[in-house]
C-alpha cells in the first residue's frame, strides 16, 4: 500500500480528465506546459494533496489545487471531488469573450442535418 501513496503527476492529470490521455498529459509535462510554484513539472513529479499546478491544455490555462489523489480515470462527476479550479477570473472571461468573438453566423459543423423548416428557410433565403 506504501506505493499507492505515490502518484505521478501525468497519471493525476489525465485521472481529473484535464488531458484525453496519458501520454498527452506527458507530453504536456515534457513541453513545459505544466507547472508547479512558476517552474516546468516533469511527467514523474509525485503529487500531494494541497498542491497547486498551473496546467495548459489546448483551449484554457488551468490553476488546478489537489484535493485527493486519484488513481484511476473516473466520470467527469466523479472527477472533479478530487481538484478546486482556482483559475483565474480573468482567464474565464478571456475563453468567454473567444467563443462569443468566433461565431461567424455559420451553422456549426456536425450538428445534424437542417429540418425541413430550416431547410426551406434557406431555399427562400437564397431564392431558390
Amino acid at each position: 500500500m506504501a506505493d499507492k501513496e505515490k502518484l505521478r503527476l501525468d497519471k493525476y492529470l489525465w485521472a481529473i480528465r484535464l488531458f484525453k490521455t496519458r501520454t498527452m498529459a506527458a507530453t504536456a509535462c515534457d513541453m513545459g506546459k505544466v507547472k508547479f510554484s512558476g517552474t516546468a513539472a516533469k511527467a514523474a513529479k509525485h503529487v500531494n494533496v494541497g498542491d497547486e499546478y498551473e496546467v495548459k491544455t489546448e483551449n484554457k490555462r488551468w490553476r488546478v489545487k489537489v484535493t485527493g489523489l486519484l488513481h484511476n480515470r473516473v466520470k467527469y462527476e466523479e472527477a472533479i471531488k478530487y481538484y478546486i479550479d482556482i483559475t483565474p477570473a480573468e482567464e474565464i472571461q478571456r475563453l468567454q469573450y473567444q467563443a462569443s468573438a468566433f461565431h461567424t453566423g455559420k451553422r456549426q459543423s456536425k450538428i445534424g442535418r437542417p429540418t425541413k423548416k430550416e431547410r426551406r428557410d434557406l431555399d427562400e433565403f437564397l431564392g431558390d
